[in-house]
């Protein structure tokens, strides 16, 4: 086998958004995170937005004042047909035809 073609494999420390930090081994070095397993709902079952452009605030201040929607009146529901679509007889099956087995000897002339 071919020797020193491997990268070198140095210890790396890991941070993330949320403050944790834990220590590693990396090719790439050192790693900087938005979200870990210490901080993502999956993990924690939890739900957290991370809003880092203010989207959120946005979207809530451009709908804030907007006209609630009329409600609409329901439906009632339509009175429930006692027979369904089997209103038509069934159609019956034809027997298949039988297969003959037993092969008839050849007819001697």
């Amino acid at each position: 086998m071919r020797e020193n073609i491997h990268p070198a494999y140095p210890t790396a420390k890991v941070h993330c958004a949320c403050g944790a930090t834990w220590v590693t081994r990396s090719t790439h070095g050192d790693l900087q995170l938005d979200i870990c397993s210490n901080c993502h709902p999956f993990f924690t079952g939890k739900q957290k937005l991370l809003d880092t452009q203010g989207r959120i605030d946005r979207f809530k201040r451009k709908y804030a004042n907007s006209p609630a929607r009329p409600e609409k009146p329901k439906k009632e529901a339509a009175p429930k047909a006692a027979a369904k679509k089997s209103d038509k007889p069934a159609k019956e099956k034809k027997p298949k035809a039988e297969k003959k087995t037993d092969k008839e000897p050849a007819a001697k002339a």
